[in-house]
């Protein structure tokens, strides 16, 4: 369904409106609909809705699409790794029409008479047009799925502590049926129940090593939720990352949804032997792990830098596996950055002292891979990724070869 040139341009007159108005009006969309349509707190993370990135991300999805509701072809980035998230959450059609309707109620309930009847139409259009284009494509996402379209029950198998953050959790079907591969990058979605809540909770998790057929892994660090940089703002606890580490154990079952995700390396094109740098901090080193062992398992030689940041060897998940990886073969290489070292790490041999810097690789070109087409993954703490792709095009890097993950509420657009 597409929209008038007079509808589009009532649309871009209400920049400004949302603008100044935008976040109130998704904090009360958010309010009004959570509590008549209570079901509905199940779909959306309820840490984000306290924390309030929720209605960040969203008001500023909602200010970018009628910024550039004449060519949306700048969103579709945005758009699909949003559609990739409802995906891996079941988002069906029906919850795009109760979301237009609380959407629409909240503008006339924040803006008042400013929102003509004009305007209240032209936007009823304008969300028609973005809930057809997300419908469609994740309607193609679960045909696309291996007939894996709802909520699957699967067992812990095993626990393996990682370091003193992280945990693994290798999940086999209840159903005992293979397991659909994945592109290496992409995540899966967990659901379990809530108690202090009193309702589920989904959350997305990378599968952290190559694909098999008869289990997942997801590698997870336990979130506090406090941040000793504002130890006077309220703790947002990390609900299932709790649960999993100190609840669930082997044989118990958690709901996982089908692999998605937009971040990804496609190791079956044959055709691409671009050399390949994995840049991660913290547990963001997870859906790398998955695309260095895929590249690894199977025998490609393209060439590989693996280059992590860390606090401390004690917070280092996989610090050996990975170690084994560059023993075992010539075309991968390491870096690894600690910002706060201990007595069990030996500058210059286990480590690069500080956060992690491209200017203090000058001196490793076997890390850097400066070859036109070198392709650059990132993940980590959103800041963390601002600041690598930054430094990377002021280099010279274009843009297409740079690939992030955001998770969670992330940036919009």
């Amino acid at each position: 369904m597409g929209l008038t040139s007079q509808e589009a341009e009532i649309i871009t007159a209400t920049v400004p409106i949302l603008e100044e108005h935008g976040r109130h009006i998704i904090d009360v969309f958010y309010v009004n609909m959570l509590r008549e349509v209570p079901e509905l707190n199940s779909v959306f993370n309820q840490t984000n809705q306290a924390n309030g990135r929720q209605s960040q991300a969203l008001s500023t999805a909602l200010y970018a699409y009628a910024a550039n509701i004449n060519n949306l072809d700048v969103l579709k980035p945005a758009l699909e790794r949003i559609c990739q998230k409802h995906a891996s959450l079941y988002v069906r059609p029906e919850h795009y029409d109760v979301v237009g309707k609380y959407l629409l109620a909240a503008m006339q309930q924040v803006l008042g008479a400013a929102l003509t009847p004009e305007i209240l139409e032209a936007w009823r259009a304008a969300y028609g047009q973005i809930a057809d284009l997300m419908m469609n494509r994740e309607a193609k996402l679960y045909q696309g799925s291996d007939g894996w379209t709802d909520w699957r029950d699967m067992k812990i198998a095993k626990k393996v502590r990682e370091s003193e953050e992280v945990t693994s959790f290798y999940l086999e079907p209840c159903d005992g049926k293979p397991l659909p591969s994945f592109l290496p990058g992409q995540y899966i979605s967990v659901r379990t129940e809530v108690p202090e809540l009193k309702y589920q909770q989904a959350r997305q998790y990378s599968l952290s090593k190559a694909p098999t057929p008869d289990h997942y892994r997801i590698s997870v660090k336990r979130e506090g939720g406090f941040d000793p940089k504002r130890p006077d703002a309220p703790a947002y606890p990390g609900y299932i990352s709790n649960i999993l580490h100190c609840h669930k154990e082997v044989g118990d079952t958690v709901q996982v949804s089908h692999p998605a995700g937009e971040f990804f390396l496609d190791i079956t094109d044959e055709n691409d032997q671009a050399p390949v740098v994995l840049l991660s901090a913290g547990v963001g080193l997870t859906p790398l792990l998955s695309i260095l062992e895929s590249l690894v398992e199977k025998g490609d030689k393209r060439r590989i830098s693996w280059v992590h940041a860390a606090r401390n060897s004690k917070v280092h998940a996989f610090k050996e596996h990975i170690r084994k990886h560059v023993t075992q073969n010539d075309n991968v290489r390491e870096g690894v950055f600690i910002s706060r070292p201990d007595e069990q790490d030996k500058k210059g041999k286990d480590y690069i002292e500080g956060r992690l810097d491209l200017k203090k690789l000058n001196s490793r070109e076997d890390l850097m891979l400066h070859d036109d087409d070198t392709k650059y993954y990132i993940c980590g703490p959103e800041g963390f990724m601002a600041d690598l792709e930054k430094a990377l095009r002021e280099r010279g890097v274009d843009p297409k070869r740079i690939n992030m993950e955001v998770f969670g509420a992330g940036t919009a657009a």
